[in-house]
């Protein structure tokens, strides 16, 4: 018999092995070749450039209200939307805004070229959708290659200074009536559809009048059989007779961002 024996009542302690907790890894959603085509510019880059730019680009949701950069600061992403809509606010001391531009689809927000640079406006979104990111640094190291990507960058730079002259032009020179027509065809041209989730208040701020005036104005353009208004909706049912009744205060950049689409077309 064993010296050592271990009776029925012996306990015997085991520490078992735990089982390894799954660790989880936030994953990206995939950049596809299709995805990228919802925006303009990315759409226009020859499939090698573009594909080249995969591992450094980020499909994102850009809620309504995101502040995407903020004047002053550093731009640490440049982005390229698909369906939101950006507007460029330069923001007054005493808190008052203006919109300068507004961008969607068709191009670009952020682009910052040099190390350091810093922001001469605010970007906010207007209208929630997505949109694909990419850190400044990555769009510098490919802006130096030099092709295809530096060129659709700067015509389409081109394109967005007509956009802010021609508001600087009809802040000035163009009506109440006209700058209410020329802001709702930006947002149409840049809308899946021809209905617009805004409010009076946004558009008093995004144009920097009393709302009072955009409520006058609205109740025009909604007599004359233009717009549809409801509390926090506005359909459009007459374009062409917007873009007459808006005139030169949104055709000027119109034609510009049309040609800028003709090139990009050819490339």
């Amino acid at each position: 018999m064993n010296t050592t024996q271990v009776t029925a009542n012996t306990k015997i302690s085991r520490t078992l092995p735990l089982a390894a907790k799954p660790i989880k890894v936030a994953s990206r959603p995939a950049v596809t070749y299709s995805g990228t085509q919802q925006n303009e510019l990315l759409a226009a880059l020859p499939r090698e450039v573009l594909e080249s730019l995969f591992e450094h680009l980020e499909l994102v949701q850009l809620p309504f209200g995101k502040e995407v950069f903020e004047f002053g600061k550093a731009m640490d992403y440049v982005h390229f939307p698909t369906s939101a809509i950006v507007s460029l606010l330069y923001v007054m001391e005493d808190g008052a805004t203006t919109e300068i531009a507004v961008i969607g689809h068709e191009g670009v927000v952020g682009v910052s070229l040099f190390e350091g640079e810093r922001a001469m406006c605010s970007a906010v979104v207007q209208a929630a959708g997505y949109g694909y990111r990419m850190k400044t640094e990555h769009l510098r190291a490919a802006f130096a290659k030099g092709g295809a990507l530096p060129a659709l960058l700067m015509r389409y730079n081109t394109a967005l200074f007509a956009q802010m002259a021609q508001n600087a032009v009809g802040g000035r020179h163009s009506s109440i009536e006209q700058k209410l027509c020329r802001w709702l065809l930006d947002r149409l041209d840049r809308s899946p559809s021809n209905s617009l989730k805004v409010t009076q208040e946004m558009i008093s701020n995004m144009l920097g009048v009393r709302r009072e005036s955009i409520t006058a104005a609205a109740g025009k353009l909604q007599d004359e059989g233009l717009i549809t208004y409801r509390r926090g909706n506005i359909t459009v049912l007459d374009r062409s007779g917007l873009e007459a009744y808006a005139g030169e205060c949104y055709k000027v950049a119109k034609s510009e961002f049309d040609r800028l689409r003709s090139d990009v077309a050819r490339c």
